[in-house]
């Protein structure tokens, strides 16, 4: 029987798509927003009549990912947690091989893709809180190994958070933070112990937001009579919660179908221009902000002056 043959025109040989993917959970795991992006993703391949085949592939130097490449398993790479320097990105461009990213760096502007403004979300979260009176209000980043090596999106978050607070003329304080429960709980405990009359706080960390409103609950803060939380989130994340988180939405499901799209294209009109989505979904109101009641012993206290003695007897 003979074997398959290549088929070289539109789609390429193998009507596959690569998901170059690297875990970002503790232990290397797959956070819960991860996988909704790897089912989004394999959904609209599929639509398109294209399997995925996935790599965990951190570097370019992957054993994975240059099987992926280098076998040419697949027609062309969705590239995803991208970093500010990123040897995976340089490899393909590099190597011609057709790309698109779900995120961004320099040299991802040479291929086509789709992203969150990260930036104008925090500041847009800032200034949801500071309409509500709130003047202390903190930032739950992601964890320190991510923001350490680069990722976009974590870089963009404390980037946007720190224009607003100075635009406002605030003082910002950025915390890194694990993405699980336990550290969730332990970056509360640092917050509150900095300074004991934070009223909110913005997060970028849904994995650990659990354990954010547990923290609070431990140290007798309400949410939200007496704190506020807003955050950037998955829908499914922010209604898990109670209260419901108060978020700018990451829309994942659109974001996959976006970047497969883009897929598609390049592969079909390998010479056009690339296309760059920039998403900014709207801040969406719930349950988990409401109007700054300041901690109680926390405001100065007033500074009365001496009344002058009239020389009025009684």
């Amino acid at each position: 029987m003979a074997g398959h043959t290549r088929d070289e025109g539109f789609g390429g040989a193998t009507h596959t798509l690569g998901l170059l993917y690297p875990p970002a959970g503790r232990g290397r795991a797959y956070t819960t927003m991860q996988l909704a992006f790897v089912g989004g993703v394999a959904e609209a391949a599929t639509a398109q009549g294209y399997d995925l085949l996935l790599s965990p592939g951190e570097r370019y130097d992957d054993p994975s990912f240059l099987r992926m490449i280098g076998d040419r398993r697949v027609d062309g790479v969705i590239v995803m947690e991208i970093r500010r320097e990123d040897d995976r990105v340089e490899r393909l461009a590099e190597e011609g091989f057709p790309f698109v990213a779900i995120g961004r760096n320099q040299r991802a502007d040479a291929a086509g893709w789709v992203d969150l403004d990260f930036a104008g979300l925090a500041g847009g979260c800032v200034q949801h809180l500071a309409d509500l009176g709130h003047t202390r209000i903190a930032f739950v980043n992601r964890s320190e190994r991510l923001f350490d090596s680069g990722y976009g999106f974590a870089r963009l978050g404390d980037e946007g958070y720190t224009e607003a607070m100075k635009k406002l003329l605030l003082t910002p304080r950025a915390y890194l933070c694990g993405d699980d429960l336990a550290s969730g709980e332990q970056v509360v405990e640092r917050i509150l112990l900095d300074d004991p009359a934070t009223t909110s706080l913005v997060t970028l960390n849904e994995a650990a937001l659990e354990g954010v409103y547990r923290g609070l609950t431990r140290h007798g803060r309400s949410v939200p009579r007496d704190f506020s939380v807003v955050g950037v989130a998955a829908s499914p994340w922010a209604e898990q919660v109670t209260p419901a988180l108060t978020a700018a939405e990451i829309p994942a499901k659109e974001m996959s179908r976006v970047a497969v799209d883009l897929m598609i294209q390049r592969l079909r009109s390998p010479d056009s221009p690339p296309r760059h989505v920039l998403l900014k979904p709207l801040v969406t109101l719930r349950a988990s902000t409401g109007r700054c009641r300041p901690v109680p012993g926390s405001e100065p206290e007033a500074d009365f002056s001496d009344f002058p003695d009239f020389g009025i007897d009684f």
